[in-house]
């Protein structure tokens, strides 16, 4: 393959690890690596995170939670194998951080690296041409405060670059480089007794990826970087001082405009609106604009439950299941995970089953995440 075919390939799936979210009406991003799950604590419980109990990897669930940490400070690193079955040098890794500043508030940073892996290059005839490298990083930090003993929000700045261009050719691909902001928040009722256990009550929400549309290209076109909605519930069963069971239920919509049906002659808009608009207009427009109207956007709607057992905070197993709709890429797996604590060390694996006939770039894949907490 000649050095600008693979170029715009490896553009292009980049692309459809969001486009596989819409086949019906493709919605495309900028910077999709911003929505791969990082965490294998997450992973093994359906991909979900904005209303479980806070964690060193909070940050890119819902940073409001740094606000309910129990540890003075509290770091992580993840790796995540991506398309295991098709090659062993793409992954995404980074590592978190979050410090308790006092009772009420907490700052968290992280970086995350999304690497593309060794991009062979040849020329038209297939002679090579040596090697290049694709990645996409972000690096972000936050603000939490507790705004009641049950309640926290949170502010987080983030930067992001995508470099899908080669280096060694005259690409027209561009590296996009960008700001984003994200708004969440976190409720953690205090334990109650309800006959038999105690139980407590979880919820969140989490606008990330706040952010202008971006281009890749000199030719005017632009995207939208994945502005992404979560909100979740969840409910601990606090069976006694050593066993706890906490199920969770999350739902995801990117608040990305849906594209309309047009014309193929004449290009005009026969069913849906107009895509092209700011990102403000696009994230109020994403829930009214699908041109198969409101069961089209519930349609957009992913969600998926989760469930995890402690015992004694030494030993978790977790399981979950992810849904999507069909017309909208069909993703439907089912997650196992365990967590194990050491001396303030915790080490989670998760593992996942395809439920369909969709290829997961994390099937049979394993995904490990490390944790550190210090101090109380």
């Amino acid at each position: 393959m000649n050095k600008l075919g693979f170029s715009i390939l490896v553009f292009i799936f980049s692309l459809s690890i969001v486009c596989a979210q819409n086949t019906h009406r493709a919605i495309t991003t900028a910077a999709p690596f911003l929505l791969i799950a990082p965490d294998a604590r997450a992973g093994g419980m359906g991909d979900i995170g904005v209303a479980t109990t806070a964690d060193a990897n909070s940050q890119y669930w819902n940073a409001a939670k740094h606000a309910f940490t129990k540890n003075k400070l509290s770091m992580g690193v993840f790796y995540t194998p991506w398309l295991r079955e098709l090659t062993n040098d793409v992954f995404l890794g980074g590592f978190t951080i979050t410090n308790r500043l006092d009772e009420r508030s907490a700052w968290g940073a992280s970086v995350r690296y999304f690497n593309l892996g060794d991009i062979p290059l040849t020329d038209i005839e297939g002679a090579p041409l040596g090697t290049d490298k694709l990645n996409e990083f972000s690096v972000d930090g936050s603000y939490a405060l507790l705004l009641s003993e049950s309640y926290s929000m949170a502010v987080t700045l983030r930067y992001i670059r995508s470099d899908l261009g080669i280096e060694s050719t005259d690409s027209s691909i561009n590296p996009v480089n960008t700001f984003a902001v994200d708004i969440s928040g976190y409720f953690e009722s205090e334990e109650k007794n309800y006959g038999g256990f105690n139980g407590r009550w979880r919820g969140g929400y989490s606008i990330s990826n706040i952010g202008p549309k971006v281009s890749y290209s000199d030719d005017g076109n632009s995207n939208f970087i994945p502005t992404n909605l979560r909100v979740g519930t969840g409910f601990d069963f606090i069976l006694d001082g050593s066993n706890t069971i906490a199920l969770t239920v999350e739902f995801n919509k990117l608040l990305v405009p849906t594209p309309p049906v047009r014309s193929a002659s004449t290009y005009e808009i026969i069913e849906g609106k107009d895509d092209n608009v700011s990102f403000v207009s696009g994230m109020f427009q994403s829930f009214s604009d699908a041109p198969g109207g409101a069961s089209e956007e519930l349609k957009e709607v992913t969600w998926a439950i989760g469930a995890e057992y402690v015992y004694n905070k030494l030993f978790a197993f977790r399981a979950g299941y992810f849904n999507e709709s069909e017309l909208k890429g069909s993703r439907k797996y089912f997650t196992i995970g365990s967590g194990f604590n050491v001396n303030n060390t915790t080490i989670d694996v998760s593992y996942l089953f395809n439920a369909t006939d969709i290829n997961n770039p994390l099937e049979n894949t394993l995904r490990f995440s490390l944790s550190f907490d210090i101090g109380n």
